[in-house]
């Protein structure tokens, strides 16, 4: 009943599409539109309740520049020139409340439902300790005047006050955790646990999930500005934002979210963003309502983890493996702070899997925080123009035949490819490989375009006066490059496997290949069975090491390049860590990523990607991933970063 067929934060995405369309185009706004209504009809297993005053929703804006336009069409509204001082505080994400307390006691609690008609959902809010049973006016920072009306109303009045029910992470975690050892669904976010716990039609099981209730608002005419309101809630005994403060100008606030948004993560609740309204409440009424929302007032949200947005094509890229990946050209969104413009599809599979057309409006994320990803195809929001995209029978650069491999990518077989050998360089020189600073992908390019290198092997023969004379190139820029690549022409033996490029082989099973064998000379003379009787590596794997050592191409290649570079000896690691498996998640303070994987290679330990129940320990960084969250599921050790220096 609580849950959404997509996410709150892609809801709301192409909500604020909807709004930004009808702010252009008034005439096509319907009164169904949900930009017209509050979300959300009560239930029939409670009794409904209307509010006195309308319980609204707010419009939501992601960026300072659309922010600061909602604060010049506020001041063009007030015919004002002055900076318009702002009330700011967090905006929770739970289920807004709202608490009728006469004659001082508690009467009534009711859901903002659709707005103008509730839940009664008294008997579980009575279950909540931070919600008080009964009011009574603590000493605080209020005019003699205030304190007199604010009494009044307490003693013979009505008092409404509003707010947020929500659940903290910890209590979040623990009943996930209690919902899967009972073999019962997992709740998606706090929000949808909170909303499910008050509308429990047993009060006992409301109180079991220990909600908690911060006040953002007293609904009276006794005081003059919205600030004002949180001192009396919090002299009333309410729990309030400790972080909500006045604005003098939006630089203030600013400043303010992005202190917050820094410590969200470190924070016991969830929260989506800031709500910052006209701190003047006649300034406030005077704004007036315009559709669901007071016009005096924003959620300024943070930028989401989930967007709605379109597929304008589909093109297709060729990796360094030959590899062709397809990749989706995006009407430009914002996700997690960063703009994103394009999505990897992987292949035809992912495609087909997604049901996606050449023009359909999607949910993208960016998949652990890093690589922006399509989640969902929206086919109800279609228009007919869509089209199907199908992968090509020819490599795109090349013209050559293309082969499906292993029942799942498509591959461009020709080695000599100039996309596979383009992409094979920014490999080679990359920070897994050679680590050849200041040759990146823009040089690579130019040194290809005017013929100065033909593969990887060229690049230590380039000298000084071979880049100097190029366009943005001088004799300085030219020194350094030359001096970087000569300091890299020694290098371990896994990192040399690495460079190579071979298809499947990545930094653990170049390291798998490094300490069987021991040296390059005879990994080349391995048969396909000893490459498959090494741990780790399976048929699939040997079969492409196997075939790459044997390609004429890579043979005349491989003797290029050893005659310029230097492998340095290799020792087969053994130590106290022999046999263990590691997992990394999660940023060090005392050491980078790179460091802590070679210390754990030293001692005989190896490093896996992937959390399985092979895996012996899980290292926790700042800030873990989902790899902490699956190895408490799998019941595998999860140690710190001090444990961790312990340990080695």
């Amino acid at each position: 009943m609580n849950n959404l067929e997509i996410s709150e934060e892609a809801l709301d995405s192409l909500k604020h599409e909807l709004k930004k369309l009808e702010d252009a185009h008034p005439e096509l706004i319907t009164p169904d539109s949900p930009t017209q209504r509050v979300a959300g009809e009560p239930l029939k297993g409670f009794k409904k309740v209307t509010h006195k005053v309308r319980m609204l929703s707010l419009e939501d804006v992601f960026s300072e520049e659309e922010f600061l336009e909602w604060v010049e069409r506020v001041k063009k509204v007030l015919g004002a020139k002055d900076a318009l001082e702002l009330f700011a505080e967090q905006k929770f994400d739970g289920l807004a409340i709202s608490l009728i307390y006469k004659n001082g006691f508690l009467e009534r609690a009711a859901t903002r439902g659709n707005g103008q008609v509730g839940e009664d959902v008294t008997s579980n809010v009575r279950t909540i300790e931070a919600v008080p049973l009964s009011l009574e006016l603590h000493d605080g920072k209020i005019s003699a005047e205030t304190k007199k009306d604010i009494l009044a109303l307490i003693e013979r009045g009505e008092v409404e006050v509003r707010g947020e029910v929500i659940i903290n992470k910890k209590s979040f975690e623990k009943i996930n955790k209690l919902q899967e050892k009972r073999g019962e669904q997992v709740y998606a976010n706090p929000r949808n646990l909170a909303a499910g716990s008050l509308r429990q039609l047993d009060p006992k099981i409301t109180a079991e999930r220990k909600l908690d209730f911060h006040a953002w608002d007293i609904v009276s005419d006794v005081t003059k500005y919205h600030s004002e309101e949180h001192d009396i809630l919090r002299m009333l005994g309410f729990k309030t934002d400790p972080e909500a403060k006045i604005l003098k100008n939006p630089d203030d606030l600013f400043r303010l979210k992005n202190k917050i948004q820094n410590e969200r993560e470190k924070l016991g609740y969830e929260i989506d963003g800031l709500v910052v309204q006209a701190n003047d409440n006649e300034i406030f009424r005077k704004l007036g309502i315009v559709g669901k929302a007071p016009r005096g007032s924003i959620a300024y949200k943070y930028s989401p983890k989930e967007a709605t947005t379109k597929v304008n094509d589909i093109q297709v890229q060729v990796g360094r493996t030959g590899v062709l990946t397809p990749i989706a050209f995006l009407e430009p969104v914002e996700v997690g702070g960063v703009t994103i413009s394009r999505a990897t599809l992987h292949n035809q599979d992912e495609i087909k899997r997604l049901g996606l057309k050449i023009g359909d409006t999607v949910i993208v994320g960016r998949a652990g925080d890093v690589i922006p990803d399509i989640i969902k195809v929206l086919p109800e929001l279609r228009t007919g123009r869509e089209k199907e995209f199908h992968m090509p029978e020819k490599c795109p650069v090349c013209g050559k035949q293309v082969k499906k491999v292993n029942n799942v990518g498509i591959y461009c077989l020709n080695p000599k490819c100039p996309a596979r050998n383009r992409e094979g360089l920014y490999h080679f020189v990359g920070r897994s490989a050679f680590d050849i600073a200041g040759l990146g992908p823009k040089i690579i390019d130019v040194l290809l375009d005017q013929n100065l290198i033909q593969d990887a092997a060229d690049i230590f023969d380039l000298k000084e006066g071979d880049i100097s004379v190029l366009e943005r190139f001088g004799e300085k820029s030219a020194e350094n490059i030359i001096r970087s690549i000569k300091s890299k022409n020694k290098i371990t033996l896994p990192r040399f496997i690495v460079s190579l490029g071979i298809l499947h082989v990545g930094d653990e099973t170049a390291q798998d290949l490094a300490d069987h064998f021991g040296s390059i000379e005879k990994i080349l003379k391995a048969s396909a069975e000893d490459l498959n009787s090494i741990e780790n590596i399976g048929a699939v794997v040997a079969g492409s090491v196997y075939s790459w050592f044997r390609d004429p191409y890579h043979k005349n290649f491989l003797d290029k390049l050893l005659k310029r570079v230097t492998i340095e000896k290799y020792h087969v690691p053994a130590g106290k860590l022999k046999g263990l498996a590691f997992v990394l998640t999660g940023g060090l303070e005392s050491l980078t990523r790179d460091d802590a994987k070679a210390r754990i290679r030293k001692l005989g330990g190896k490093i896996s990607e992937s959390v399985t129940k092979e895996t012996d320990y899980v290292v926790a960084g700042a800030d873990p991933g989902s790899k902490a969250d699956k190895a408490k599921k799998l019941g595998v050790k999860i140690i710190d970063e001090k444990e961790f220096l312990k340990m080695i």
